[in-house]
């Protein structure tokens, strides 16, 4: 992943991949949902960066589901990575580890 951007919108890697780990197991119905969603990223972020993050996601999606998505960088650049689209990703140990220390840290 070494071809990934470090920080995306303020936010590390590490970050994103904990901040979209605890929206996978904080529900909507939740009142206390983006403190705990913000004490599972690790602390560092508050509610209201949480939240904020939410709405850039949800933003992301739009565009992206609306087909509005702008490929011209795709099609001037190589692709970077190749993907073997008749696999699915599945959840790795890792994703399962930081999943465990989220819960541990609420």
């Amino acid at each position: 992943m070494d071809g990934l951007p470090k920080v995306l919108y303020g936010w590390s890697w590490e970050e994103n991949k904990l901040f979209e780990m605890a929206l996978a197991v904080v529900g909507e119905e939740d009142p206390d949902r983006w403190k705990v969603v913000a004490a599972m990223v690790g602390g560092k972020k508050s509610e209201e960066d949480v939240q904020k993050h939410y709405v850039i996601l949800l933003e992301d999606l739009q565009v992206i589901e609306s087909g509005k998505l702008d490929h011209t960088l795709v099609e001037e650049a190589q692709p970077c990575v190749q993907v073997d689209c008749t696999q699915s990703v599945c959840w790795t140990d890792e994703d399962h580890k930081l999943l465990e220390e989220c819960k541990q840290r609420t």
